[in-house]
C-alpha cells in the first residue's frame, strides 16, 4: 500500500496529497499547478501559517526574525540554504515577528532569531540565535 502524505501548497495554501516515494519528483499543486516544493522558506502569514502548521504531513520548520536584527540577517541565506537541502522531507518557513506579532506572541518568542520545530501542528523543538548551516542541518534532522 502507497503511503500517501498531505502537502499545502506554498502557493495557494491548497492541501494536495502526494505519495511520499514521490517527494522529489517535483510535484506540484493540484489547484493552482505551481511546485509543492520551492527550495526556499515559505512566508508565513496570519493568512498561511495555521494551514501550513496543522495541515502538513511533514515536520515545518519556522523561522522567527525580524528585518532590523543582525543575527536574524546572518542566518536567513542559512536558512535559505537550509531550505534546498532538507525540502522534500521538511517544509521551512519564515515569520517576520514585526509584521505578525499575534503569531510570534502566541507561541512565547521572545528572542530572535529562533526556530522552532513542528510535527502534527505541535512544537517538537526550539532553538534561539543564529546557527551556522551544518549545525541547523543536524539540529533539523534529528527531529526527523
Amino acid at each position: 500500500m502507497k503511503e500517501v502524505l498531505k502537502i499545502v501548497c506554498p502557493s495557494c495554501s491548497a492541501a494536495n496529497r502526494v505519495e511520499k516515494a514521490r517527494l522529489a519528483d517535483r510535484p506540484r499543486c493540484g489547484r493552482c499547478k505551481q511546485e509543492l516544493f520551492l527550495s526556499h522558506p515559505v512566508d508565513l502569514n496570519s493568512a498561511n501559517f495555521e494551514r501550513t502548521l496543522t495541515q502538513n504531513e511533514i515536520p515545518v520548520v519556522i523561522e522567527f526574525w525580524a528585518p532590523w536584527c543582525g543575527y536574524c540577517k546572518q542566518m536567513s541565506p542559512v536558512f535559505q540554504q537550509a531550505a534546498a537541502e532538507l525540502e522534500p522531507h521538511f517544509r521551512l518557513g519564515k515569520v517576520n515577528t514585526e509584521a505578525e506579532p499575534a503569531i510570534s506572541g502566541r507561541l512565547g518568542v521572545q528572542g530572535i532569531p529562533t526556530t522552532i520545530i513542528f510535527k502534527n501542528g505541535q512544537e517538537v523543538a526550539r532553538q534561539s540565535g543564529a546557527m551556522n548551516l551544518g549545525n541547523l542541518l543536524r539540529w533539523v534532522r534529528s527531529y526527523a
